[in-house]
């Protein structure tokens, strides 16, 4: 089998088993109220923290842990002509879930929602959706655009978010103050439209908006019926950030990066929570 053929293979394995995972309830992931959930921030095709979650993680080893993924590709490169090589952890994320289908999860998040919609995202002066295309095709010679479109199948699948059982809710961010209002939580509730999926529809708003205030975040603790946000989306040089003492924003994607495991049987608030905050730098 062919490298190109291989990785259509897995992305739609992989697809397969997002739209069968055993947690799933609608587009939300729903965990028991026992064993440990590792939160992950933006990866960004950052190889060597993706090495160090599966190592820190050893699923091999635990089988009451289950590990949470976002926005892994369209990573930085150094120059304008840079290959995009993201879609080769994607690739491996993809392989984690086809080995460990009941443990290894994934969110919707916005840079892989614009890649599905070919919606462009400029970063540093160049257009990354096209980027990623166009390395895939680098990658794949004549198998490109089968790739392409496995990964874009794979995208569909991603659930649009995670609550856990002590009222710890998931997502790659959270509907901007203004769309909240309006925003149709059923979503969360349902498999996902194209309609939702695309500017102006529910799952849209929920992985672009950013600003959160705590009038914001307390009406969507109310609306949501959960206590503590977990997200990634808005940049952290430090790691991560803890607004209003009910969101944690997670980052992956640089040297600083962190990942957040917590106990899902034991009561969560930000303050215990973010005791728990470890440093990829930190793994062995």
């Amino acid at each position: 089998m062919s490298d190109g053929a291989e990785a259509v293979e897995t992305f739609l394995e992989a697809a397969e088993l997002n739209r069968n995972d055993p947690v799933l309830v609608g587009s939300t992931l729903t965990f028991p109220n026992y064993g440990q959930l590792v939160m992950t921030g933006d990866l960004h095709g950052h190889r060597r923290n993706f090495q160090k979650l599966k190592w820190f993680c050893n699923l091999e080893q635990a089988g009451a842990r289950h590990v949470v993924l976002h926005e892994i590709i369209h990573e930085e490169v150094s120059t304008l002509d840079g290959l995009d090589t993201s879609h080769e952890v994607q690739l491996w994320a993809a392989k984690w879930k086809c080995e460990f289908p009941d443990q290894v999860h994934f969110l919707q998040s916005n840079h892989e929602l614009a890649q599905l919609n070919q919606q462009e995202i400029t970063k540093n002066g160049r257009i990354v959706t096209k980027a990623f295309a166009e390395s895939i095709d680098a990658a794949y010679p004549g198998y490109g655009t089968r790739v392409l479109d496995a990964i874009n199948i794979f995208i569909q699948t991603l659930p649009l978010a995670g609550r856990t059982a002590n009222r710890v809710f998931l997502s790659h961010s959270l509907p901007c103050p203004h769309d909240i209002p309006s925003f149709d939580r059923t979503v969360l509730d349902r498999i996902p439209t194209e309609s939702d999926l695309t500017e102006g529809g529910a799952g849209h708003r929920l992985v672009w908006g950013r600003y959160h205030t705590e009038q914001a975040l307390i009406a969507l603790s109310h609306l949501l019926d959960v206590d503590v946000f977990m997200c990634g989306h808005q940049p952290q040089e430090m790691g991560y950030a803890v607004l209003h003492d009910r969101m944690i924003i997670l980052a992956s994607d640089h040297n600083h990066g962190v990942f957040l495991p917590f106990d899902l049987s034991k009561p969560a608030n930000t303050t215990d929570l973010e005791k728990r905050i470890k440093p990829y730098a930190g793994v062995a």
